[in-house]
């Protein structure tokens, strides 16, 4: 008797991710919205002093969780009682949040001297609380997308996201300043970490608390978590260290330059999400060997996204920049050319295969060599070539730490009746494809400066003439490159479709 044939109508795992795309899509103009208003309201200096504080906090927000947020993905599709893992991971985040807000306190005066911006002293309370509140809520939107409820997550995520941006514009825009905008996020994440402890209880089953289950817990994610103990400073190290020599007007340029539009964040990590949660339900059901077809098939739409949006953005840089930030932040260019290697290194989402497989042991070693490769790289950088070094020994870093995990990805998806190699793992294809009709795009972009540069000059001024010059650049980087997708005999919407949520009929 043959096998039954699967439902046609059953949607790919990366259908699955829509939901969480579609809400990071709507929500992704309010994000973007919050440095490019910022940008103009605030002065230059109050702007690096928002982007000196938001470090800080974004530094203790994912190193001291500790991986316990992240181990939701790994147990909760293999659990019964999901109770449990979820109130270890609240209590954690709580007690870690309150570790954070001490921290802050404690120590905010002596980063304040070495940024030589005593302005940050000023915000000392209400960084302590947002800290600890935005800490605690960390879980939020992880525990439902672990429990697959993918549409929950994006509408919580919709929500939170919208209610931030609201918060962190408009006191600025009603003439609050920096001082309000802190008071308005600190309130926000208050409201945020209570709503944490009501959505993700509801609904689980079992004890809040079982020791037992902890330790496996903590176990798990130990590794991880000291990963993410190296990875957080080592990713924000170049930031620290160029915050150390410059004034906080010079370091708001820096930061414009490593600015990046959520595109990242609005695919990657939704795509990551449900792939370790794909991963899981093929364990759980003996189909290990199917894991390296979801890993070709989540890096490849990525590819054909995450490609072109980095050769769009390091082409049309100077466009991009005097658009968003106004002409002021003209010299962070070169810096935000570079920064653009960070697109391309998140196409193949291999932290997320190795989590799912439980290899997190690998993800530390990856992180520990790049913070030991940081150190001497930031050191001369900065010392001798200023910001652009600062920004080059990041990039040189991330490279290495990509390089090493790539490494491990065919080991975590082979079996033993199928060994894989790296050439199995990558989506040769769909990269080499993107790669061609993304270059013939990006280089169209150099020849309309040349030929139009002293028109965009003699512009007008005004919001809409400023943003001429990049929409002109960007409808021609987006016909040349479906051009040259459909020169090589892809579709563009068809190599997307699996993008999008599926109903089941």
């Amino acid at each position: 008797m043959s096998a039954s044939p699967k439902p046609a109508s059953a949607p790919s795992f990366l259908g699955r991710a829509g939901p969480l795309v579609l809400a990071r899509l709507f929500t992704a103009g309010l994000t973007l919205s919050i440095p490019l208003v910022l940008a103009r309201v605030l002065r230059l200096d109050e702007y690096g002093t928002y982007y000196q504080l938001f470090l800080i906090a974004t530094t203790l927000s994912y190193v001291l969780p500790f991986g316990v947020a992240q181990s939701l993905y790994y147990f909760l599709p293999r659990a019964e009682q999901k109770r449990p893992y979820l109130g270890h991971a609240l209590l954690f985040v709580t007690g870690a949040g309150i570790v954070a807000a001490g921290l802050v306190w404690a120590f905010l005066g002596h980063v304040a001297a070495y940024f030589n911006n005593p302005a940050l002293m000023e915000h000392r309370a209400a960084l302590a609380l947002y800290t600890a509140f935005f800490l605690g809520s960390y879980p939020l939107e992880i525990s439902l997308t672990s429990q697959g409820k993918t549409k929950a997550s994006a509408v919580v995520y919709l929500a939170s996201d919208a209610v931030r941006s609201g918060v962190m514009v408009l006191p600025p825009l009603l003439g609050f300043s920096l001082h309000g905008m802190m008071i308005a996020v600190a309130c926000f994440a208050g409201l945020r970490y209570v709503a944490t402890w009501v959505v993700s209880l509801r609904g689980s089953t079992g004890p809040l608390v079982d020791w037992k289950l902890f330790k496996e817990q903590l176990v798990y994610a130990a590794p991880f978590g000291a990963a993410m103990c190296l990875a957080i400073p080592q990713q924000n190290a170049h930031m620290y260290a160029v915050a150390g020599v410059v004034a906080p007007a010079v370091y708001a340029l820096y930061r414009v330059g490593c600015f990046q539009l959520p595109v990242v964040d609005l695919l990657y990590t939704p795509t990551s999400e449900v792939l370790m949660v794909r991963l899981g339900e093929l364990e759980r059901e003996g189909r290990l060997e199917e894991g390296v077809e979801a890993f070709r098939e989540a890096a490849g739409k990525l590819a054909y996204v995450f490609l072109p949006f980095a050769a769009f953005l390091f082409a049309a840089a100077p466009e991009f920049v005097g658009a968003m930030f106004g002409q002021k932040f003209l010299p962070a260019v070169p810096i935000f050319r570079v920064s653009v290697l960070g697109v391309v290194l998140s196409i193949l989402p291999m932290d997320g295969t190795l989590r799912a497989r439980g290899q997190t042991r690998a993800i530390f070693n990856s992180y520990l060599v790049k913070a030991v490769v940081t150190v001497p790289l930031l050191w001369v950088g900065v010392k001798y070539f200023g910001m652009m070094g600062g920004i080059a020994s990041w990039a040189l870093a991330e490279v290495v730490g990509k390089g090493m995990l790539l490494m491990r990805v065919p080991q975590a998806l082979s079996t033993p009746e199928r060994k894989l190699g790296l050439k199995d793992v990558i989506p040769w294809r769909e990269l080499g494809q993107a790669s061609l009709a993304a270059f013939a795009a990006g280089g169209s972009i150099f020849l309309l400066r040349s030929g139009v540069h002293d028109t965009w000059m003699n512009l007008p001024t005004g919001f809409l003439w400023r943003v001429l010059p990049l929409a002109v650049a960007g409808l021609l980087f987006v016909v040349g490159y479906v051009v040259g997708l459909y020169a090589q005999g892809v579709r563009p919407l068809s190599a997307l479709q699996s993008l999008r949520p599926r109903r089941a009929v």
